[in-house]
């Protein structure tokens, strides 16, 4: 039978070409043609493959414009189309999650191969799995149908020692071993992969089988030159029915004529065998004159943007643009996915939907994101960080009503607290929660964790994980989500695909697998409207649009950088007839070069800028731009669209002063009382509108953490003194022993807490020295650490005063002392009670109901003069009454409508949280 090559160049009327070629009378159609007579033209006796579905419109449009009658079309399909409707074989190929993990449960074993690799941990070698299985499958597509002709393994072994003696000649001897044992290894996985059971062999043979029961004409359509298992599969078709082969034509003869511009600036489009280009002069002076009309109409437009943003809003512009001109037809290529990702939110909020055919890999979904959120936690055991990511994910507890209260109120407790994480301190920090539902969360992750523990098999793992979603409301919401029901289904998949591989794995090692597969996973979302679609460069081959723009026309995305894979250099894959950097390259030039061939406008844009550096444009379009200035013509196009105008009102701004009586909190504490003072705004901010900002986490403990440990131990110490006949002498090995308990705890935790551990003990003989001297006056502790609160009402309403207090002691005249711990300096503190505006101890004293006489600041640090001591407030009970008609008729006036101006002092105002919101210095 008969096989040829019908060459058609790049051009917009492609598929009208390939029409007309195709009808002639030697080929399939021509021949259909001519044997029938009748009104209705029948092709089903003719079998066409297409690269994708969506070129089978093409064709079908092209040959009706050409018959212009009614006709029965041929049979259309794609290669994978018609395998799958083949007859399955008896012994199915492995799965991917089978495979992989059957080829890295026997890398493990190999403690060189860690050490060749550098990987810490067995985990560390399931990538290392995962792209020696690439290669493996690239080794075949490029090698079995040679194997299967008549070389066989010993020619195509040959072969590899050849390429391989290539690429270590010019390297030093050291060098030698360790590439030797890389290829021996490839080597050898990829003659154990290569069996009756490999999903590619299987592919092979059923196109072999396919072929030799060919009973139709076949007519195979690509862009490109067929890969070797397709060209074994149309040599094997044509031995039994006739074979044309419909693609691009990127011969010289072809591309000279209609294209010398490009071919002149890019002269490696044609095959090397071809040699050199000529200069444009010559291909210009060849052309004939109708060369011209089927030549580009314009050349492509430049869009260069300072930064990503401007990139994708000048993208978001020109696409809406060409919307409002009636283009129904628009291309997005990709080529940089992270402007385009900002591309489509602009598009999306200005309601055009996108048409993704690429999608997005699964694991950028937020329904993958939960599920990695939730490995992080259990790897993490329980860290703070970890845990906030999780229960902020909207497919944790769904259900729970209250769920957006509970999860600032856990990480309120936790940021307060600066609490690291591990799951016993997040049980002890919720033992006594207010609500029981918040440490009923934490004990629910914590059993749920404790189940990822130990060794599984593949089967047992995605049922552990599904248990879990259940167990977290995250199931139903899952099956609510696009992404989350390919997640399950993900899960469900590798559950059933284990097959007989019954290796057990760690939790490690399944993580990493979960993250390998959502990485290599597809997610695209529903199509609904197809007038802006977004590819890959490659995915607009044989296709023509109203208008294509292209994002990410820079020298970083184009050409598109290589990814090499362990020692596979260009030498060794030329050798061994696998794909190379040039041959990579090339095909994406001619994608580019099909791309303006056959579109009437094409945009390229790109960032000018990135992370502060210039960002040159691709050396192709360079290229492109020198040829075009040799030759004396204008120079490409700029395009740059201006932003919509838009018409502000101006308004003045002044001193924020608002009203708002009823949102008077109904509790007061000291220091929001504290706050008014400072600034009535501030205190309308963060107490009236309770816009709080939450306490940053931190590694290292903060001095407020220093200052609750200190508050622990004094208690522990003075309850023991005043509940046990404890003598002098014994006393400062008490308290030692109540601070180590303390701060052994700590240091368990935070490590860094050793630095206030020798802090406390040089203040700690001082203490004890002054707390001493005033029992020996007198005073005995009475109690601490004790909430009070106490209301204070006038002629319409009341506040509630809340807050804790340190300590109380009482003397023999059963005189009340009220004492606040510090950790400052006596000195410091004694200037501090001279104040007039501090308030904080008759505050306390407001709350204790106004019965204790006296009041001290007690410093719990070192003077100049080596002592500690404590600070009296004077006239204290005058200061009492002064701040409770001073509460009174503030809050009173509050509750009242009193402005709330954001009069703060400097002193205040540079360090208030709230400046952003009040936006001082913007209205003075």
């Amino acid at each position: 039978m008969l096989s040829a090559t019908v060459p058609i160049p790049p051009s917009p009327d492609f598929w009208q070409q390939a029409v007309r070629q195709l009808l002639h009378p030697g080929q399939p159609l021509g021949q259909a043609l001519q044997a029938q007579a009748g009104a209705a033209l029948d092709f089903s006796g003719v079998q066409l493959m297409v690269p994708a579905f969506s070129h089978a419109q093409n064709f079908k449009a092209a040959l009706s414009r050409e018959l212009r009658r009614p006709y029965i079309a041929p049979r259309i399909n794609t290669l994978s189309g018609l395998l799958a409707m083949q007859p399955p074989g008896e012994d199915a190929p492995p799965s991917e999650s089978e495979r992989l993990m059957q080829l890295y449960a026997q890398l493990r074993e190999h403690g060189w191969l860690k050490k060749m690799f550098s990987a810490r941990r067995n985990a560390d070698l399931l990538p290392l799995a995962h792209t020696l299985l690439d290669l493996s499958d690239e080794l075949s597509l490029a090698l079995l149908p040679e194997i299967r002709a008549s070389a066989g393994e010993d020619a195509i072994a040959g072969r590899w020692t050849q390429a391989l003696a290539q690429l270590l000649a010019p390297l030093a001897p050291s060098a030698h071993a360790m590439l030797s044992e890389e290829a021996a290894l490839v080597w050898q996985i990829w003659k154990i992969q290569l069996d009756a059971r490999d999903r590619i062999v299987q592919r092979f043979d059923a196109m072999l089988d396919l072929a030799a029961r060919a009973s139709l004409p076949l007519i195979w359509v690509s862009p490109t030159e067929p890969e070797p298992l397709d060209a074994a599969f149309l040599a094997a078709y044509a031995q039994h029915q006739p074979v044309r082969i419909v693609t691009l034509d990127w011969s010289r003869a072809a591309m000279a004529p209609l294209y010398p511009l490009y071919l002149s600036a890019w002269g490696e489009l044609v095959r090397e065998e071809e040699g050199p280009a000529p200069a444009y002069e010559e291909f210009a002076a060849s052309a004939p004159p109708e060369a011209s009309a089927a030549a580009p109409s314009a050349l492509p437009l430049l869009c260069p943007a300072s930064d990503l943003e401007n990139a994708a809003v000048q993208s978001a512009q020109i696409v809406l643009r060409w919307l409002q001109q009636g283009k129904n037809e628009i291309a997005i290529v990709a080529q940089d996915r992270v402007t385009a990702r900002r591309l489509r939110a602009l598009l999306e909020r200005a309601q055009v939907s996108v048409a993704d055919e690429t999608g997005w890999k699964l694991s950028t979904t937020r329904a993958a994101a939960a599920l990695a959120a939730w490995n992080d936690l259990v790897s993490a055991r329980g860290e703070t960080n970890a845990l906030l990511d999780l229960l902020k994910s909207p497919f944790v507890f769904p259900a729970d009503p209250g769920r957006a209260d509970r999860v600032m109120r856990i990480e309120a407790r936790l940021r307060r607290a600066n609490i690291a994480g591990d799951w016993q301190a997040l049980q002890t920090a919720f033992a006594d929660a207010r609500d029981p539902d918040d440490l009923q969360c934490i004990l629910t992750l914590a059993r749920q964790a404790a189940r990822f523990g130990g060794r599984k098999t593949l089967s047992q793992w995605c049922e552990t994980q599904r248990r879990l979603c259940e167990a977290l409301g995250m199931d139903a919401a899952l099956r609510e989500d696009g992404a989350g029901q390919q997640c399950l289904l993900m899960l469900d998949e590798i559950a059933a695909e284990q097959g007989a591989l019954q290796d057990q794995f760690s939790f490690a090692e399944w993580r990493a697998l979960l993250n390998l597969r959502l990485d290599a996973t597809s997610y695209m979302p529903p199509i609904k409207d197809r007038r802006v679609v977004m590819l890959p460069l490659n995915g607009a081959r044989l296709r023509r649009f109203d208008a294509v723009l292209v994002i990410g026309a820079d020298a970083a995305h184009l050409p598109s950088p290589p990814q090499e894979t362990l020692f596979f250099s260009n030498a060794v894959r030329r050798e061994l007839n696998l794909a190379t950097r040039a041959t990579r390259q090339r095909q994406q030039l001619r994608d580019l070069v099909e791309l303006l061939c056959i579109n009437p406008e094409v945009v390229l844009c790109w960032q000018t800028h990135q992370d502060g550096e210039p960002n040159p444009v691709s050396p192709w379009i360079e290229r492109l731009e020198l040829k075009l200035a040799q030759q004396g013509a204008a120079p490409l196009q700029r395009l740059e669209l201006p932003p919509p105008v838009q018409q502000l009102r101006a308004l003045p701004s002044s001193m924020p002063a608002p009203s708002a009586p009823d949102l008077l909190p109904p509790t007061l504490s000291a220091s929001g009382f504290g706050s008014f003072l400072a600034c009535p705004y501030q205190f309308f901010a963060q107490r009236m509108l309770r816009v709080a900002v939450m306490d940053e986490l931190s590694e290292m403990p903060e001095k407020r953490d220093y200052g609750s440990w200190l508050h622990e131990i004094l208690y522990k110490y003075h309850a023991h003194l005043r509940d046990n006949d404890t003598p002098l002498p014994a006393r400062a090995a008490l308290l030692a022993q109540f601070s180590e308990e303390v701060f052994q705890r700590e240091m368990q935790r935070h490590p860094a807490a050793l630095a206030f551990h020798a802090r406390w003990q040089k203040v700690m003989p001082a203490y004890l020295l002054w707390a001493n001297e005033r029992e020996a006056e007198g005073w005995q502790f009475a109690f601490g650490e004790e909430s009070q609160s106490q209301t204070l009402q006038w002629s319409d309403g009341g506040i509630e005063l809340y807050g804790r207090l340190d300590r109380v002691d009482r003397n023999e005249q059963g005189q009340r002392a009220l004492l606040d711990y510090k950790t400052r300096s006596a000195a410091s503190l004694r200037q501090k009670v001279k104040e007039d505006d501090d308030h904080q101890l008759a505050f306390y004293g407001l709350l204790a109901g106004g019965v204790i006489e006296h009041a001290h600041y007690v410093a719990l640090e070192l003077g100049p003069d080596k002592k500690t001591g404590d600070a009296a407030a004077p006239d204290f009970a005058r200061r009492q009454k002064m701040l409770q008609q001073q509460i009174t008729t503030t809050m009173q006036a509050v509750a009242h409508g009193a402005a709330l101006p954001a009069n703060g002092i400097e002193s205040v105002c540079q360090y208030c949280e709230m400046r952003g919101l009040c936006r001082k210095g913007a209205w003075l």
